[in-house]
């Protein structure tokens, strides 16, 4: 080992001392800031991971849309189905509808399944927490929790459905009777949005609905596992008719997804700010040892020690301290995480604040999904910065000449 590196060791851990003040504080900081870093990221991960999940399991990898709707949508779904990776394909019809129950109306977006091919395509049924999707008919309809709650219905309830072709039958001087169908099921997903806003019925049924004929809106993609959904979605565009494109789930979702990585982006740059901070007395602590070893500077000049080998001397006490304090963060934040959804109900409990959590959250448990790529970045991030922050006392320690040092009282 060079006398430098040999050096730095043994200032930042004297012998006789177990864990010297400075090395001890030093450390901590940068611990922490690394602990923050993946428990939060990795909280944020978890939510971005279990909301693709959902969206993925109600609606398919990949959607099929065109700008009106998709006629002879049989011969589509059968070349779609040819192409290498699909596993399967379900159209599908969806547009807003009003139901009313009693007084109570709500105003949500009534999908219309295709009950013969549904089941390949998502996993919608494991979703159904009271009946069954195999109980819905074109009289029948399947209602998200918040709806069912909103409107005070339940299974066996009958409810009516007001089309959009209303309006247009009222422009016409016609008349358009609302739908009556009773309630053979009650869903819950745990996604805000869907829970809150959406109504599920046979696809004949939304057809009648919205006027469509033969016709629906779009199609549902499910790939094979381990398919790459950009490279399936450019096979199935070369067989679609024109005027019908597919795009990936991301790419349906992209303006949320852009919020939820900007999000995520923002929150990474702000909590990085801690190991700046724990950075900072890292090098404030190195300066301070070299004006104390200001004499002992000088003596390693006089015995022939370059001055490049003293600045490394005290780089290398910084990446020291940064190895250390990543490898303690990174072990305190897996441990935060292992506990994380005990802490989040024991504060929970402890303010009678349960109910809150699920009803505008969403969740019993706290999600959380590590990525290797985000912790890698924290790690080589925080290793340098800890590096650089030895660069300043370095530099001091460098510009030292041996004479003058010596004389330093």
């Amino acid at each position: 080992m060079p006398w430098y590196l040999h050096l730095a060791l043994r200032q930042l851990f004297p012998t006789g001392r177990r864990f010297p003040f400075f090395t001890l504080i030093s450390t901590l900081g940068v611990a922490l800031g690394v602990m923050v870093l993946v428990v939060v990221m990795s909280i944020m991960g978890g939510f971005a991971y279990e909301i693709r999940h959902l969206i993925v399991d109600t609606e398919g990898e990949v959607q099929i849309v065109a700008r009106g709707p998709v006629s002879d949508y049989a011969s589509v779904v059968k070349r779609v189905e040819s192409v290498p990776g699909v596993a399967a394909a379900t159209p599908y019809a969806r547009d807003a509808v009003m139901v009313k129950f009693g007084d109570k109306p709500a105003f949500p977006m009534l999908r219309g399944l295709d009950l013969g091919s549904i089941e390949r395509v998502t996993q919608l049924g494991r979703y159904v927490v009271v009946g069954s999707l195999d109980d819905l008919d074109d009289d029948s309809v399947i209602l998200s929790d918040q709806i069912a709650s909103s409107l005070g219905a339940n299974v066996g309830d009958s409810i009516e459905v007001y089309s959009p072709l209303i309006i247009n039958k009222l422009s016409a001087d016609a008349v358009f009777l609302p739908r009556q169908v009773r309630v053979v099921g009650i869903l819950h997903i745990g996604h805000q949005q869907l829970d809150s806003s959406t109504v599920y019925g046979t696809l004949r049924l939304a057809q009648d609905l919205y006027g469509l004929g033969s016709t629906v809106h779009g199609i549902d993609v499910r790939l094979n596992p381990g398919v790459n959904e950009d490279d399936a979605v450019a096979r199935v565009n070369k067989v679609l008719p024109d005027g019908i494109r597919a795009f990936s789930w991301e790419d349906s979702f992209s303006d949320f997804l852009w919020v939820l990585n900007l999000e995520r982006s923002m929150i990474f740059f702000l909590l990085l700010f801690i190991v700046i901070v724990a950075a900072f007395s890292v090098t404030s602590s190195l300066l301070i040892s070299v004006v104390r070893k200001t004499r002992e500077i000088g003596l390693l000049g006089a015995l022939g020690g370059r001055p490049l080998h003293v600045a490394l001397c005290f780089c290398a006490q910084g990446l020291f301290i940064g190895v250390l304090g990543t490898v303690s963060g990174l072990a305190a934040g897996f441990l935060a995480l292992a506990v994380r959804n005990d802490v989040v109900l024991w504060v929970a409990r402890v303010t009678q604040r349960q109910e809150v959590l699920r009803r505008f959250y969403q969740f019993s448990e706290l999600p959380s999904h590590t990525s290797g790529s985000t912790v890698a970045l924290i790690v080589v991030l925080t290793i340098v910065i800890s590096t650089l922050a030895g660069t300043i006392p370095a530099w001091r320690a460098a510009r030292l000449k041996p004479v003058e040092a010596l004389r330093s009282e």
